[in-house]
C-alpha cells in the first residue's frame, strides 16, 4: 500500500510539486465552480477557459514560456471574453449563450493559430493539456497565491456572493454597489482558470472547476456544504488522477478530470439529493 499511495510522492520531487499545484488549483477553483452552477453559468467557465488561450499565446510569442507574460495575457484575454460576451447580449438581440459560444470558438482557434506560428507540437500540447508534472517553483507560488486570494475573498464576501447567486434582484435592493460583487466573482473565475491553465491546460482547466461542483450538488442543498464537498471531490480527484497517471503511464491532466467525471457519474446515480436513485424511490407525482 505504501508503494502505491505514498512512495510516488515521497520519492519523486516532480510528483510532490504536481500534487501541490493540483491541490492549489482544486482549492481555488472548486468553490468558483459551485457558484457558477448556482448561477447557471457553467458554460461561462468553459468559454472563459478557452478565451484565456490567445492571451497566453501572445505572451508566449513575445516572451517565450514566461510565467508572467502568459499569466498577464491570459488574464486580459479571459476578462475580455467574459465582459465582451456580456456586452453583446446586453446591446444586441443575441442571447448570452450564443455570444459565449462565438467568443469561445474564435478564441480557441486564434490561440491555436498563434501558438502554431512559433511553437512546436509539444508547445501546443503544453497549452492545451498543461504540464502539471513539470511545474516550476514560481508557478507553484502563483497557484498558491491565487488559491489564497480566492479563499480569503470567499471568506469575506460569502454571504454577498450567495445572495448574488440566488437572488441578485434582492441584493440590488438592499446593498449599494452590489454589481461590484458580480465583477469580483468574474475576476476570481478568470484568476482560477488562469491557474488551471498553467497546471492542466486550457482544455482541462474548467473540468476541475465544474465537475466536482456538479457532483457535490447531488449530495446536499446547502451552499456552504456544496462548496466543501466540491473541494473534497476536486482534491481527491487530483490525488487519484496523479497516482493513476504515475502507475499506468497516463497523461495526468485528462486522468484527473476523468476521476472528477467518475465522481460526477457516481453522484448522479446514488447521490442523496435529486439523483437517479432518490427519484426512483419517490412515489409517482412527488417532486424530488
Amino acid at each position: 500500500m505504501y508503494d502505491i499511495l505514498i512512495a510516488p510522492f515521497a520519492d519523486y520531487v516532480f510528483m510532490r510539486k504536481a500534487l501541490i499545484g493540483a491541490l492549489a488549483v482544486a482549492l481555488g477553483a472548486a468553490p468558483i465552480g459551485a457558484f457558477l452552477i448556482l448561477r447557471r453559468m457553467s458554460l461561462t467557465g468553459d468559454a472563459i477557459a478557452h478565451g484565456i488561450l490567445p492571451g497566453a499565446a501572445v505572451g508566449y510569442l513575445l516572451a517565450g514560456l514566461s510565467l508572467t507574460a502568459m499569466t498577464f495575457g491570459g488574464l486580459v484575454a479571459g476578462m475580455a471574453v467574459a465582459l465582451g460576451a456580456a456586452a453583446v447580449s446586453r446591446r444586441t438581440t443575441q442571447r448570452e449563450d450564443a455570444s459565449l459560444a462565438a467568443f469561445t470558438l474564435i478564441s480557441l482557434a486564434a490561440g491555436v493559430m498563434l501558438v502554431s506560428l512559433r511553437g512546436s507540437n509539444l508547445d501546443l500540447l503544453h497549452f492545451l493539456f498543461g504540464s502539471v508534472l513539470a511545474l516550476p517553483d514560481d508557478a507553484l507560488i502563483l497557484l498558491a497565491a491565487i488559491a489564497t486570494v480566492s479563499l480569503l475573498t470567499f471568506a469575506f464576501l460569502f454571504r454577498l456572493l450567495v445572495a448574488d447567486a440566488l437572488d441578485p434582484a434582492f441584493l440590488r435592493r438592499v446593498a449599494k454597489g452590489s454589481g461590484v460583487v458580480h465583477y469580483v466573482f468574474l475576476a476570481l473565475a478568470v484568476l482560477n482558470l488562469v491557474a488551471g491553465f498553467h497546471a492542466l491546460g486550457t482544455l482541462m482547466a474548467v473540468g476541475i472547476m465544474i465537475l466536482p461542483a456538479a457532483a457535490a450538488r447531488f449530495w446536499t442543498r446547502s451552499v456552504g456544504a456544496i462548496v466543501v464537498v466540491a473541494v473534497v471531490i476536486a482534491a481527491l480527484s487530483c490525488v487519484t488522477g496523479l497516482l493513476l497517471a504515475f502507475h499506468l503511464d497516463l497523461p495526468p491532466s485528462p486522468t484527473m478530470i476523468l476521476c472528477s467525471g467518475v465522481a460526477y457519474l457516481v453522484s448522479l446515480l446514488v447521490g442523496r439529493e435529486g439523483s437517479v436513485m432518490t427519484r426512483r424511490r419517490l412515489p409517482a407525482g412527488v417532486p424530488a
